[in-house]
């Protein structure tokens, strides 16, 4: 008997058909981080593999768009910028925007995307939609110093009045607040596009609505008061315009506006978590 105890197998993992449905299980997520690494490594890798200017495009998007704000909505359409040279502020805007829409826009495909992989091995799914976020970090890292070496040029020019502040140091938390809004509502999307496909459709249309909606091509202060509330109760708002102002040094900042997107951003990420958390154990049976 002792002996058949000394060689029984320890089970690493239970797999049970029912669970609560605030069972996240985020500690088999920590468990599984090696997983989650891997993932990383093959979004990036698999988006540029067969490319030839391969990771170049992470500078070639954010100038060739920042190029075509400038020109169209700086000159042609003569939107103000705030007093801050256009290239520098159409930048700042793009680098965070491009941070929370190319996050999204995959996020909400997790399940339809994945489904190869979920119908045959377990492992948490919510490790998924977190690659996704990590690895955009990357992206958005080469991204930033892209934007830091233009601010730095426009810093060595003594007629250009652009100062970054201590708000800068607000710079991760901005970052984890686009982080999670990306992933709360990219995980809401594609556990409604498990049964209503018509999702998939919308989503990039609504990105592009809702960056019109966001301060990314205009300053808040440039807005009529009527439009002024409306955009301000976009939860991204106060995020855009609090890097913004803290790098350049202009914009509307509150520690209101910044308090209520992340309060919006922490109900949307629990939100989004317990909706994909219950859609995961039967989407299988719809997909």
């Amino acid at each position: 008997m002792n002996q058949q105890n000394k060689y029984s197998p320890t089970w690493t993992e239970i797999i049970q058909p029912k669970r609560s449905l605030f069972d996240l299980r985020l500690k088999d997520v920590w468990n599984y981080k090696d997983l989650l690494f891997m993932f990383v490594k093959r979004d990036f890798v698999a988006n540029y593999k067969q490319t030839i200017l391969g990771p170049l495009w992470f500078i070639i998007q954010p100038v060739l768009t920042t190029l075509m704000f400038t020109v169209v909505f700086g000159n042609f359409a003569k939107i103000s910028t705030d007093g801050q040279p256009k290239i520098l502020f159409y930048m700042a805007g793009v680098t965070i925007w491009n941070y929370f829409s190319d996050s999204f826009n995959r996020t909400s495909s997790v399940f339809t995307a994945n489904a190869s992989i979920f119908g045959k091995v377990y492992f948490p799914r919510l490790i998924v939609p977190l690659s996704i976020i990590v690895s955009g970090l990357i992206k958005f890292s080469i991204q930033f110093a892209l934007f830091i070496g233009t601010l730095t040029y426009f810093l060595f020019k003594s007629n250009i009045s652009v100062h970054p502040n201590i708000y800068v140091l607000l710079t991760p938390l901005l970052l984890l607040l686009m982080a999670g809004l990306a992933l709360g509502a990219g995980m809401i999307i594609s556990s409604m596009t498990t049964k209503y496909r018509d999702f998939t459709y919308l989503v990039t249309f609504g990105v592009t609505l809702l960056m019109y909606a966001t301060p990314v091509i205009y300053p808040i202060a440039f807005l009529p008061i009527k439009y002024k509330s409306i955009v301000m109760a976009n939860p991204l708002s106060g995020i855009v315009e609090t890097f913004r102002y803290a790098w350049l040094g202009s914009g509307t900042f509150s520690w209101q506006l910044l308090g209520y997107s992340s309060c919006f951003v922490i109900i949307l990420l629990i939100l989004g978590i317990v909706i994909f958390n219950k859609v995961e154990k039967n989407f299988m049976d719809t997909v």
